[in-house]
């Protein structure tokens, strides 16, 4: 009987750890959608391992990634066009899904940190 329990405990904990498969999504082409000023837009991105280009409404950024672990990556924009664009940004990957990851980010040395989801396409 306490072997059960023990089982049965186990597998509770287990149900709560998010799936973290995040070598599956350290390359390939992302979107990401959001609200913005009430109006829903979207960012499409390609990744390989180090560098990261974003397009947004026909205008592409591009960055340098340097990657902490396979869940944690920051990203470095190459030609910043103000102060703001200087900044690194730190990501981490929280919990992963079939084709989809769920994020955090946050400006290197900011406390203040947003979530996000991601849906690969290829």
């Amino acid at each position: 009987m306490r072997y059960l329990l023990v089982l049965l405990s186990l597998s509770f904990v287990s149900c709560y750890n998010p799936q973290r498969e995040c070598k599956d999504f350290k390359t390939g082409t992302f979107e990401f959608e959001t609200y913005l000023d009430g109006d829903l837009v979207k960012t499409t991105f390609i990744r390989n391992d180090s560098i990261e280009v974003e397009i947004y409404k026909n205008k592409k950024d591009t960055a340098s990634i340097r990657w902490i672990n396979d869940c944690e990556y920051v990203l470095k924009s190459i030609n910043p066009k103000n102060r703001t664009e200087q900044q690194r940004i730190h990501m981490k990957i929280l919990s992963t899904a079939n084709n989809s990851y769920t994020f955090e980010y946050s400006i290197v040395g900011k406390n203040k940190k947003q979530k996000g989801r991601v849906t690969k396409i290829d």
